[in-house]
């Protein structure tokens, strides 16, 4: 076995047995690794009948065959479990410095399942594997988490994943964090860990990574980074600005998600919000997960005023919008609080500012009231407000409970006329990137498996963009403004399930600079077989087919691939956008017959399970 440990290490946190299976080699012929082999496991594992949360539910860790290599942007793990939020596959992809002590521990994945009787915390240490007493944890933030196990192991390179309050009080989006604001976030990973009484993995390892070919991975580790730089966007504004480097250009494309997604631009805010302001107005430093030549994380600390010396990892593009033009806030120093607050408490700063997007909208319409959120002043651009709910929200203290469990529930409480502005596809908040200037993302927001999603792929990097690559057979003109032809979306799928197979990150591809073709010549030298790009694009095709089978086995089909009304009914005010809905049937018709799906179920049709060698789903 090259290029993986062949290893999953299991722990019952019921009975505090702990074990390991070896993984079958054909399964890294046909998923790679990574996120795919783990959904492989997951499906023999899963219960569909039982809750998301249920102790029976197993939450996966994995690593890819790349994790930890020469590969740049090799630092990355998945995490699989059903998700709280949706009901869906839950699926979330990480950053920092775990991943590579999980493989060198000896282990592709570590899976947990059972719940503890009191909570607990598990140290890995190569094959040494011990459940620890975490009383002392319990309700602690993640960067005190971090520091008590540390001084507690005291071992040299450990890393740490962890939840905080907000994962152990079942907020339905709690993240896993590592690294103290690295998060696995969206779909409620941390609730799902929270609610087995897991509050920590600490992880070393010491072992040798099984790499067939060293020195052919590092000519082409090498080769790899330099078509990385070779992409202007990375070394022009990525590496030197980080993600907030985002936030100009797509305010420009009118795709930026302002006052809860009533208009695409926020031109009042670009000043304050702008990356030239975010790197004058905090300290800032770059950080790199493992591996990485372009370092576009952020750590900063505010300057000035009430949120003095608050400090922490970000705010990435991400935050920068959920906090600040969704809630029409333009005070940097707020948005960086509530983010580091939400990173410390252990929560998707995604879901979490759309949540209050949502609410702000609610109490501007009267749908809540000063009793309702306890006195807090929801109103538009209330930075010190937002910073507030994020706390109360983590603690399900007065509003904050009612907001704890996502917008698509806190709506069906709220009553009528509450759902028009609860932003969400299957259950899971938009993120920061629009849809009616950007009718790719229209399609990869309602197909994702997770629910509303922007990175499976990143659709606007084609038609809002420009980019184009000859490998994905991605040449011609994209209109983005047109509903149909949407059939260069499965190509770009494809890739982008492939980083997350491989243990690298999509920052590598989004902007299609490292190629298809260079990715499975790294694959290759790892596993010591030549795997081509087109094999490497399939395996991507099956994980594809088999997490939307999977979530076919919970109830999900066409009718759940729905975008919120607001992109279907009222039409963009500004932007490039300006007078846009989206017709989502256009675009899922030519996307379903690029995929094999039937038209009206939305599923894989036994043809295409056929193809894949998937056949044994139907």
């Amino acid at each position: 076995m090259k290029g993986n440990m062949g290893r999953a290490l299991f722990v019952d946190l019921t009975s505090s047995e702990v074990t390991t299976q070896e993984i079958p080699e054909q399964w890294f012929r046909d998923y790679v690794g990574g996120e795919g082999v783990a959904v492989r496991l997951f499906y023999d594992l899963m219960d569909p009948d039982l809750d998301p949360l249920d102790p029976g539910q197993p939450l996966i860790f994995a690593t890819g065959p790349l994790t930890g290599t020469a590969a740049p942007t090799s630092g990355r793990w998945n995490t699989v479990f059903r998700s709280p939020a949706t009901g869906t596959l839950g699926l979330a992809n990480c950053g920092g410095k775990l991943a590579p002590q999980i493989k060198r521990a000896g282990y592709d994945l570590i899976v947990l399942t059972g719940r503890a009787e009191k909570p607990v915390y598990v140290s890995i240490l190569d094959d040494d594997v011990q459940i620890h007493d975490a009383a002392n944890l319990w309700g602690k933030g993640i960067g005190e988490t971090e520091d008590l196990i540390q001084n507690a192991l005291d071992v040299k390179g450990l890393q740490i994943a962890s939840v905080g309050p907000a994962g152990e009080n079942g907020v339905l989006f709690a993240s896993v964090m590592n690294d103290k604001h690295r998060a696995a976030g969206r779909g409620g990973a941390g609730a799902v860990m929270g609610s087995k009484n897991l509050k920590a993995i600490a992880v070393k390892g010491t072992q040798r990574l099984p790499i067939a070919d060293p020195d052919t991975l590092k000519e082409r580790a090498a080769a790899a980074r330099e078509e990385l730089f070779e992409e202007a966007f990375v070394a022009d504004e990525l590496a030197p600005f980080g993600t907030p480097s985002f936030y100009d250009a797509i305010d420009a494309l009118g795709i930026l998600p302002t006052k809860n997604w009533q208009r695409t631009t926020f031109p009042e805010g670009l000043e304050t919000l702008g990356h030239a302001a975010y790197h004058e107005t905090l300290d800032v430093k770059a950080y790199a997960c493992y591996g990485c030549p372009i370092g576009c994380g952020r750590v900063t600390t505010i300057k000035d005023g009430p949120y003095a010396g608050m400090h922490g990892g970000g705010p990435e593009y991400e935050t920068v919008a959920a906090f600040g033009s969704k809630c029409l806030v333009t005070d940097l120093n707020a948005v960086a609080a509530a983010n580091h607050l939400t990173n410390d408490l252990g929560m998707d700063v995604i879901s979490t500012g759309q949540v209050i997007a949502t609410a702000m909208e609610w109490y501007d319409e009267g749908l809540l009231n000063d009793e309702d959120t306890g006195g807090l002043d929801l109103t538009w651009g209330n930075g010190d407000a937002v910073v507030e709910l994020v706390k109360k929200i983590a603690h399900r203290e007065g509003p904050g409970n009612l907001l704890a469990d996502g917008v698509k529930r806190a709506a069906e409480k709220v009553g009528p006329g509450a759902e028009k502005a609860a932003l969400h596809v299957k259950g899971l908040e938009m993120a920061a990137d629009g849809v009616r200037a950007s009718k790719g993302e229209a399609v990869t927001h309602v197909v994702s498996p997770r629910g509303a999603d922007h990175l499976r792929p990143y659709a606007s990097a084609i038609d809002a963009f420009g980019y184009r690559e000859p490998e994905l057979g991605i040449e011609q003109d994209v209109d983005y403004l047109e509903d149909g032809n949407k059939e260069w979306v499965k190509p770009l799928q494809e890739l982008s399930m492939a980083t997350n197979m491989l243990g690298v990150c999509l920052f590598s591809s989004i902007t299609l600079a490292i190629k298809p073709s260079t990715w499975a010549g790294l694959l290759s030298a790892a596993v010591g077989r030549a795997v081509t790009k087109e094999e490497l694009l399939q395996a991507a095709e099956r994980v594809i087919n088999l997490e939307r089978m999977i979530n076919a086995s919970f109830g999900f089909d066409r009718t759940d691939d729905v975008l919120p009304a607001r992109f279907l009914q009222e039409p963009a005010p500004d932007g490039r956008g300006e007078g846009q809905t989206v017709d989502l049937d256009v675009a899922l018709e030519s996307y379903y017959a690029s995929m094999g799906w039937d038209e009206t179920t939305g599923l894989p049709t036994s043809e295409t399970l056929d193809r894949l060698g998937l056949g044994w789903m139907a």
